[in-house]
């Protein structure tokens, strides 16, 4: 057995090592998406690949300057600006809709969704067009001969810009269009795989499958309504006749999804869907000095870490108060990472930074819970680290994720709008104290370590493994060039329903013209 194990791993590292660095395209999207989009490229760096990103003069985190990769820098033309305080007015518009009955929440996040798809969908338009409208950027492309694109397609930017230079293409994806990824590549039946920002369960009753379909029907209209259109003048520009986005983005070689089913709920999937769900997750490194200090200094009762991602400051002064309230009155020492005015009713047990290595902290022995906007690379590391979540969700997917994570038992959900700092502090009490949220989170840690690749391994083998067969289309499904009625057999049904009412027409014209005939002659016989 150990001969055969060591036997596996050498045939392994030897396919790995045989691949000679490539020459690869990446096109990121910002904030949360380059954090681990950042990982990937450093472990294929350290492969000796070479890697060229393509980022926005306006880019927050992706750096210019770097030995990590080289960089093309776009200069896009005047969008709307989709700063720090763009993302506090959504906020401060989701905890408005948190107040409002269904109906009227239903409406107004489907008028607020559309507004931020036509938002960011019309920047990522001014970034592709920049570079396919300068002549001089197109022929250095052509000429640095890439071996492939690497893209986050949840804009499809850098899709476009592959098929416009007919390089192979691999995803490093999770959300795409309207919604999940998977609605575009696997059969997503919504009889039971619930949609993008339904927060529905995958065992649903009649009537939450009827929600569904309608959710799915509503995607289906944002993507052909206010995406596709928003890219067609581009398409006649650049692109040859019937030119499509939707079969564009379906054409990736490889799909390197950002899940886990330990932490998704179970779907159907197809054979160049790869998971890396949790791949920017690390053992813990040693902490700095002062905040392996801190950490020490809780004793026995340990620290509680809270985080609210890359693009939230804060929260509105009201709940921000009442959270450092509950804090003061809890044993534990607490970790927050914080932007903005020292709240008023701080406790000497809280220190505030507006920065600190998250990961390391969540494995530390010390962390006893995480507070957490629920974003998904947070949701992760608790999952790796098997740390007890508490969940503050704010926008977009977060609501989705903390309602996977509270069905698996490691999670307890609040609502920020009508948040109280005793609600906060019975519910903080309570993943702290019952040990069934930690033992819940710890199952679902084992399960996801218990691979026979690192997430990140099989994203660097993957990408390697279109370098070396220049793409994978053998791996692509024939259903992407379907037709949808061809697809849904539609054709077929009305074939078949066409033949059997043809065959009953004619067995009931037969039957009319026997019962005819021996009509005629029993009169003759008479």
């Amino acid at each position: 057995m150990m001969s055969k194990q060591l036997s596996s791993l050498t045939g392994l590292l030897f396919v790995i090592c045989c691949c000679h660095g490539g020459n690869i395209l990446v096109w990121p999207e910002d904030c949360s998406h380059w954090v681990n989009m950042k990982v990937i490229l450093r472990n294929l760096h350290s492969h000796s690949h070479s890697l060229t990103v393509v980022r926005s003069s306006k880019s927050w985190y992706i750096q210019e300057n770097t030995s990590l990769y080289s960089t093309i820098t776009v200069d896009p033309m005047e969008t709307e600006d989709v700063g720090s305080d763009y993302f506090m007015t959504l906020i401060e518009r989701s905890l408005e809709l948190q107040r409002m009955s269904p109906f009227f929440r239903f409406l107004g996040q489907q008028k607020d969704i559309a507004n931020v798809l036509k938002v960011f969908h019309n920047g990522a338009l001014q970034m592709i067009s920049a570079v396919l409208d300068d002549a001089g950027l197109v022929k250095r492309l052509r000429e640095a001969k890439f071996d492939l694109v690497l893209t986050d397609p949840a804009f499809p930017a850098g899709v476009l810009l592959a098929k416009f230079l007919q390089l192979p293409m691999v995803y490093n994806v999770r959300w795409l269009n309207a919604g999940d990824a998977h609605m575009q590549i696997a059969p997503s039946p919504p009889s039971y795989v619930p949609l993008y920002n339904s927060l529905l369960h995958y065992q649903m009753n009649f009537l939450q499958r009827t929600e569904n379909v309608l959710w799915y029907l509503i995607s289906v209209f944002k993507e052909r309504c206010i995406i596709v259109p928003i890219y067609s003048e581009l398409l006649e520009r650049h692109f040859p006749p019937g030119a499509d986005l939707l079969s564009m983005q379906q054409s990736a070689d490889i799909w390197l999804m950002r899940m886990d089913f330990v932490f998704e709920f179970p779907r159907p999937s197809m054979p160049n869907v790869v998971y890396i769900g949790g791949f920017q997750c690390q053992p813990p490194q040693a902490l700095p000095a002062e905040l392996e200090e801190f950490m020490q200094s809780s004793g026995e009762h340990g620290v509680v870490i809270m985080s609210l991602g890359t693009v939230v400051s804060a929260l509105p002064t009201a709940i921000t108060e009442a959270i450092a309230t509950a804090f003061a009155e809890i044993p534990q020492k607490v970790l927050w990472r914080y932007h903005g005015e020292r709240p008023s009713t701080l406790g000497n047990n809280t220190l505030l930074q507006e920065w600190f290595p998250q990961n390391d902290l969540l494995g530390h022995p010390k962390t006893r819970a995480f507070v957490t906007h629920g974003g998904t690379n947070g949701m992760y590391e608790a999952i790796y680290h098997g740390v007890p979540v508490l969940a503050l969700p704010l926008l977009f997917d977060q609501f989705d994720n903390v309602l996977r994570l509270q069905v698996r038992g490691a999670a307890r959900v609040l609502q920020v709008a009508t948040l109280t700092s005793q609600e906060f502090l019975e519910a903080l009490k309570d993943v702290l104290e019952n040990p069934l949220y930690r033992s819940s989170v710890r199952k679902l840690s084992e399960l996801h370590r218990d691979q026979p690749l690192t997430p990140l391994e099989s994203a660097t083998f993957w990408i390697e493994y279109v370098i070396r067969h220049k793409g994978a289309a053998h791996l692509r499904p024939e259903g992407n060039n379907l037709p949808w009625y061809s697809y849904h057999s539609l054709d077929v049904l009305a074939f078949l329903l066409t033949f059997i009412v043809i065959a009953l027409l004619a067995s009931v014209y037969v039957c009319k013209l026997l019962c005819c005939r021996k009509s005629i002659k029993k009169r003759k016989v008479e």
